[in-house]
């Protein structure tokens, strides 16, 4: 089974429509996938995959009462169809509070003299809702600070999808990209276990033309972690998914009149990308 969080220390690096486009891109090739949206921010994968959830609504059931076991229904019932094949787990203004509903629930576990762990309850609730026997692939997209959402994501997956700056600021990413995971791996548990992280993939995203995009697909590679492709900067073409509320495969076949031979380039970037993913993360 392939599982992997899509992180960036940074924002604004094309995270949540790397996700969305990895989704895509899995499917294609027969992939049975499902998406989890952990960022309480507007501008996220339900967003970005035009689901129609009701975030607003305090009363509906939704991912943030699940991880504090305090379901209003099965969890089978928040997954939606998306119109790209894939499945997705939307987003809810309460994941905003996620952080104290995890302390409170912690705090009336321990008053109870029962475990449990606020870093571990994504995992627990994909596992006891089967999850794993009806996809064979997971990808979940927190957001980019770190905090509870962060920790569950990669204590349910084990792995990583870093997308990275091509700037001064990116690079130094890519050299912290040890010290990040040692610091996640340090943070995050599970009982006795000890918890091992994996990077499935550094991706230089944004690349501009005076860049030199080898420079930053080595760097990565000679720190030990895979850089199949550097995705060039493509603004039109991932302005237009978030406008349009799709993948950028599903963009340049229903909302362009003519087919760009930089974007299907890129397309085919985003394919390679997702197909190195799947040979390293199954392993």
């Amino acid at each position: 089974m392939l599982t992997y969080a899509t992180y960036s220390e940074a924002g604004g690096v094309g995270k949540t429509t790397l996700a969305a486009s990895l989704a895509d891109e899995h499917t294609r090739v027969g992939r049975d996938v499902l998406t989890v949206d952990l960022d309480p921010q507007y501008g996220s994968l339900t967003h970005l995959l035009g689901v129609d959830a009701p975030r607003d609504n305090g009363d509906a059931d939704n991912l943030a009462r699940h991880l504090i076991d305090r379901p209003k229904g099965d969890f089978n019932e928040l997954i939606l169809e998306t119109d790209f094949g894939f499945d997705v787990v939307p987003s809810h203004n309460m994941m905003e509070r996620l952080g104290d509903l995890l302390t409170r629930a912690e705090q009336m576990a321990a008053d109870l003299d029962e475990d449990f762990d606020p870093t571990d309850q994504l995992r627990r609730v994909l596992l006891e809702a089967g999850v794993p026997s009806e996809y064979d692939t997971i990808i979940i997209d927190p957001p980019a600070t770190a905090g509870p959402h962060l920790y569950n994501a990669v204590n349910a997956t084990r792995s990583l999808v870093i997308p990275i700056e091509p700037t001064g600021k990116g690079m130094q990413s890519i050299y912290g990209l040890e010290e990040l995971v040692d610091g996640l791996e340090g943070t995050i548990s599970n009982g006795d276990e000890q918890v091992e992280i994996g990077v499935l993939a550094g991706v230089p995203n944004g690349i501009g033309r005076t860049s030199d995009q080898q420079e930053y697909l080595e760097e990565i590679r000679n720190r030990g972690y895979p850089a199949p492709v550097a995705i060039r900067t493509r603004e039109s073409l991932f302005q237009g998914c978030w406008k349009e509320q799709c993948t950028p495969r599903y963009y340049v076949e229903h909302h362009r009149d003519r087919k760009r031979d930089h974007e299907m380039e890129t397309l085919e970037k985003l394919e390679e990308l997702a197909a190195e993913i799947t040979e390293v993360g199954e392993r």
